[in-house]
């Protein structure tokens, strides 16, 4: 219970130690199930490219969404690697 006098916390679970704000959180998020086999391939050839595994999947499904006339006109960029720039003030 609430004490009198103050705000209620917001709705849903609490945001993990070091996590991003939600106002940032725009990427949709995916649970995906693989081979460990074919991981371990893609995160190999992830490595070799200097990208994350989760970023090779992203770079190869807009690949292969643009081969075949599928990616839509104006998708967000991906991401920049590294750490995210500070905000201005």
């Amino acid at each position: 219970m609430t004490p009198p006098g103050s705000t209620p916390p917001p709705p849903g679970p609490a945001p993990e130690p070091g996590a991003r704000p939600a106002a940032r959180q725009t990427r949709k998020q995916v649970l995906l199930r693989l081979d460990p086999q074919v991981y371990d391939a893609l995160a190999r050839w992830a490595g070799e490219e200097l990208r994350s595994a989760n970023a090779q999947i992203e770079f190869l499904l807009r690949r292969a969404l643009a081969e075949s006339g599928r990616l839509p006109s104006s998708p967000g960029p991906i991401p920049r690697r590294g750490r995210p720039p500070k905000p201005t003030d």
